[in-house]
């Protein structure tokens, strides 16, 4: 059985979750793209072997979206926390 830590709930069997994809960033300016580079980022993912950043849902508990970095091949999850923005920065 495959155990995923919840940041709020604790371990929990990975049937409780839903797998929301490998964390793909969002391109800056998404008018800009050529239909070409659009279709890449909605459709194309790395696929790598080895550790990778995915989104999970917490679906059958307290409804949270966070990140875990899983081994693809052996499915150990090494780390699960919650999304932070990329300017953490605390306003003055």
């Amino acid at each position: 059985m495959l155990l995923l830590s919840c940041p709020n709930c604790g371990p929990r069997n990975v049937a409780e979750f839903r797998f929301g994809g490998e964390v793909h960033p969002r391109p800056a300016q998404p008018a800009h793209l050529s239909d070409a580079s659009w279709s890449d980022y909605l459709y194309m993912r790395a696929n790598t072997l080895g550790v990778q950043k995915e989104w999970w849902y917490h679906r059958a508990g307290c409804g949270l979206w966070f990140l875990a970095e899983r081994h693809t091949q052996t499915n150990e999850v090494t780390a699960t926390y919650r999304w932070q923005p990329a300017d953490t920065t605390p306003s003055i």
